[in-house]
C-alpha cells in the first residue's frame, strides 16, 4: 500500500485551519485586519496619509486623523464610510463611525 495517498479520514489543511479560526474566534479579527489593510484602497491615497490611527472594536471604526478639516468632511460622509468597510467586508463589520 502507498502511504502517500491519503486515507478516507484526513481532512484537508485548510479546512483545519478554518475550524480553528472559528474555535478561537480569530476570523473576524482576520477579516477586520484585512479590511483595515485595504483602507486607502476603498478611502483614496489622500485620506490614508491624513489617517493617524484606524481600528475596529465593538462594530465601532474608529479613525484617528492628523488633519481637522478632512476629519470634518469624513464626519459629514460617516454613511459612505459605513458602506465602504461593509461592502469590502462582505457582512456589517461595523455600525458606527467615531473621529478622534
Amino acid at each position: 500500500m502507498d502511504e502517500r495517498k491519503r486515507s478516507s479520514n484526513e481532512t484537508p489543511l485548510k479546512e483545519l485551519i478554518d475550524k480553528l479560526m472559528k474555535a478561537y474566534q480569530l476570523d473576524g479579527k482576520l477579516n477586520e485586519m484585512s479590511v483595515l489593510e485595504a483602507w486607502p484602497e476603498m478611502m483614496g491615497i489622500a485620506v490614508a496619509n491624513r489617517t493617524v490611527d484606524l481600528k475596529i472594536r465593538n462594530k465601532t471604526l474608529y479613525i484617528t486623523m492628523d488633519s481637522s478639516v478632512m476629519r470634518d468632511e469624513l464626519a459629514h460622509g460617516k454613511t459612505i464610510i459605513l458602506h465602504r468597510v461593509n461592502e469590502k467586508a462582505g457582512y456589517e463589520m461595523i455600525t458606527d463611525v467615531w473621529f478622534g
